[in-house]
């Protein structure tokens, strides 16, 4: 059974919002997803997610390659 993913509370500065919502848009992506992509690409990138890459990650939760549905 996948474990659920952890919830928070972010507070964030309104322009990088709107930023991050443009992105996700082009990305067809929510923001929520979008922002989960980039804090796994940024752990990805210095080596703290083992075998879950950012690559088998679709931004839904779901991984397409490897792993287990997050």
């Amino acid at each position: 059974m996948a474990a659920e993913k952890k919830s928070f509370l972010l507070r964030i500065d309104p322009l990088l919002w709107v930023a991050l919502e443009k992105l996700a848009a082009v990305e067809l992506r929510s923001v929520n997803g979008q922002i989960e992509y980039l804090l796994r690409d940024a752990a990805a990138r210095r080596g703290l997610l083992g075998s879950r890459d950012v690559e088998g990650s679709t931004g839904t939760g779901a991984v397409v390659s490897g792993g287990e549905p997050g």
